[in-house]
């Protein structure tokens, strides 16, 4: 008994590992379980990209959650490794979807960095103190309290670019937008920031 068990497992061993393409066929065909395969594979890829931008748990597990969803209905127009990866396709659903959500989150009336309160300027005074560059002050501890206030395609742009380490073109790739468009949104995003460390001043 013990034999044919072991056979068994040696036989499952060596079944070739799926594609993520050969997965994303068998999820149009109705498998499910080759959907589950692809959400075991790329959920912490998700949820990293999620937290950049929302800190509490159960905010990053609704964006999974949205995310997939999203991937699973956009399915049909993927369109394999040769023109893009899929861990690269659902990286750009996942930024998408985090973008529109900032966007549903956004204050009705945007609050300015010119009307900081005393205690706000403070508190930024202080996390701010050993910060010597732009970039250090787009830190973990930081972006959730700083980059909220940013409008969201101007947040999205600094976390891709800082946090996330991509580039201009590789962030309009993923957006859909126009490198120009990303420079853009950049520039605006720093000038903002510039203004709060001037006031700090």
């Amino acid at each position: 008994m013990d034999e044919v068990s072991n056979m068994e497992v040696t036989r499952e061993e060596h079944l070739p590992v799926p594609s993520d393409e050969e997965l994303v066929v068998a999820t149009l065909a109705g498998e499910e379980v080759a959907f589950a395969e692809l959400v075991r594979r790329y959920k912490r890829t998700v949820a990293r990209i999620a937290g950049r931008f929302f800190p509490r748990q159960e905010e990053i597990e609704e964006m999974i959650q949205a995310t997939f969803c999203r991937a699973y209905r956009a399915m049909p127009q993927f369109r394999g490794s040769r023109q893009q990866s899929f861990p690269a396709w659902l990286s750009s659903i996942t930024a998408n979807a985090c973008l529109d959500e900032l966007r549903r989150g956004q204050r009705k009336q945007e609050r300015l960095f010119s009307a900081l309160s005393e205690a706000e300027t403070s508190r930024l005074r202080q996390a701010t103190s050993v910060a010597s560059s732009e970039q250090q002050l787009i830190s973990r501890d930081l972006a959730h309290y700083l980059l909220a206030h940013l409008a969201p395609e101007d947040r999205m742009t600094l976390t891709l670019l800082y946090e996330e380490e991509w580039s201009m073109a590789e962030i309009a790739n993923l957006l859909g937008w126009s490198v120009a468009k990303v420079k853009g949104r950049a520039y605006q995003a720093r000038q903002t920031l510039q203004r709060v460390m001037e006031q700090m001043q």
